[in-house]
Order: structure tokens, then C-alpha cells, then sequence
């Protein structure tokens, strides 16, 4: 008897975290089909699909003069979360784009975005990880680095102001939670001028921007960076509009 309640104890737990798993993605819509590039757009010589997921690639013989985006075709993000795995090279950084611009006018290339960039990168030292809010082109204020990994932050009329009694992860912490040369996964929350990143399900970073440099509805874009060879890999990619 005892025996029986186990295994059906066991059953009703497996089961009930599958529900959660499956609700847990309830209203996200798939924007990668894993084939093709269908519905994106980006430098024919430098993106492409390999083992079903979205490769990025500079080399010496295709480089990218200037940085380089895969443009998302389906329209403009406002409130929303973005759910997407990532793995690069260390030899260069990436980017995703979110809220973003897409450049058209005296651009160096066809690809060029601007606007909040969710940092990609390779490496487990603070302050120069994956994760933190880079400006791209200087489009909300050329503020460069304007949100960094661990910090609870707002930025005013007199600049950014962290919240240093609740920081949200430390460089011991990080370096445990990144997986180097490894997939990680991305998970972005945008509400009005709040901002979210989590990294495999840990909240990082937690911003509130000024409504003067505040973007609050754009493009999705993925990034390969000018400069050294590197490679690039987006899959499982997937969001949902917030009310």
C-alpha cells in the first residue's frame, strides 16, 4: 500500500509540474521556425540556419565593416516578454535588440539598428558579462552601459541612481550561474518604462527608465559585431505581448 501511494505521488508531482512547465509558456508565440529564416532579415553572407538554430558568422574572408543585425519582420514590440537560448564565440561580443530602430537613412549597411541592446557575450567576470543594457547608436541618450548585470536601478533628470542595499546577484554568483561555451537562456520583460532581464530564470538586472530617454516600442534584432571573426547562435525564440 505504502509502495502504491508513493508511485502515485510521484506521478501526480511529475504531473503537475509538466502542467506548470506548459502553462508556463501559454500565449508565447513561436518567431523562429527552426528551417529557415523565414520572417527575418539580415546579411545573406553572415546569417543562416545550421542543427535548427540561427547562426550569426564573421570570418576574415565575410566580415562586418560595421556592427550587423538579423532584423525580426513581424512588426514593432511594446510590452512584452522575450524568452531565447544564446551561445557566441569569446572572441567578440552580440546583442539583442529590443525596442529598437531600424537605421535606413546614410546607414553603412542595409542591417544597421539602434536602440536598447541586451548585452551577448561569452564570459563570467563582472562587470563585463551578458546581460547588462547597452545604448546601440546612442539612441536613448548615449548613455553607453546603462544598466549592468546585478544592478536594481532608475535613471532620472540627474542620471542613474542604484539601489546598492538590494543588489541582485554578485560576480561570485554570476560566475555560477553563466554556463560557459554552453546554450544560456534570455528573458526579457518590458512594461512601460520598466525593464527586466533574467538569466536561466534569475532575475539580473531590474530598470526603470526616464521617460526622456525611455524607447517604449520597437524592433527585435539579434547583433554580430564588427571587428574580430565570431559566431553567434539564437534558438528556441519565442514571445508574448503584455497588457
Amino acid at each position: 500500500m505504502i509502495r502504491v501511494l508513493t508511485v502515485l505521488a510521484a506521478f501526480a508531482i511529475s504531473s503537475m509540474t509538466f502542467a506548470e512547465d506548459k502553462s508556463s509558456e501559454e500565449g508565447f508565440k513561436k518567431i523562429f521556425n527552426g528551417k529557415d529564416l523565414s520572417g527575418w532579415d539580415g546579411d545573406p553572407r553572415l546569417w543562416s540556419v545550421k542543427d535548427g538554430v540561427i547562426h550569426g558568422e564573421t570570418t576574415k574572408d565575410k566580415k562586418a565593416n560595421r556592427n550587423t543585425f538579423l532584423i525580426w519582420k513581424g512588426g514593432k514590440l511594446k510590452d512584452f516578454e522575450l524568452r531565447v537560448s544564446f551561445r557566441c564565440s569569446n572572441t567578440n561580443n552580440s546583442g539583442i535588440q529590443y525596442r529598437s530602430k531600424h537605421i535606413t537613412e546614410n546607414a553603412p549597411n542595409d542591417w544597421v539598428v539602434r536602440g536598447y541592446q541586451h548585452e551577448i557575450r561569452n564570459e563570467n567576470k563582472l562587470p563585463s558579462v551578458a546581460g547588462f543594457i547597452y545604448d546601440e547608436g546612442g539612441l536613448t541618450g548615449g548613455r553607453g552601459r546603462t544598466c549592468l548585470v546585478g544592478e536594481k536601478a532608475k535613471w532620472t533628470k540627474d542620471g542613474k541612481v542604484v539601489d546598492k542595499e538590494n543588489v541582485l546577484i554578485d560576480a561570485a554568483g554570476f560566475k555560477k550561474l553563466f554556463k560557459l561555451d554552453d546554450w544560456n537562456d534570455v528573458t526579457i520583460v518590458t512594461k512601460g518604462m520598466h525593464i527586466q532581464h533574467y538569466l536561466n530564470g534569475k532575475l539580473i538586472l531590474d530598470f526603470v527608465d526616464h521617460p526622456d530617454n525611455a524607447m517604449t516600442e520597437g524592433i527585435l534584432a539579434f547583433q554580430l559585431h564588427a571587428g574580430k571573426p565570431m559566431f553567434a547562435e539564437f534558438k528556441n525564440v519565442r514571445i508574448k505581448a503584455l497588457k
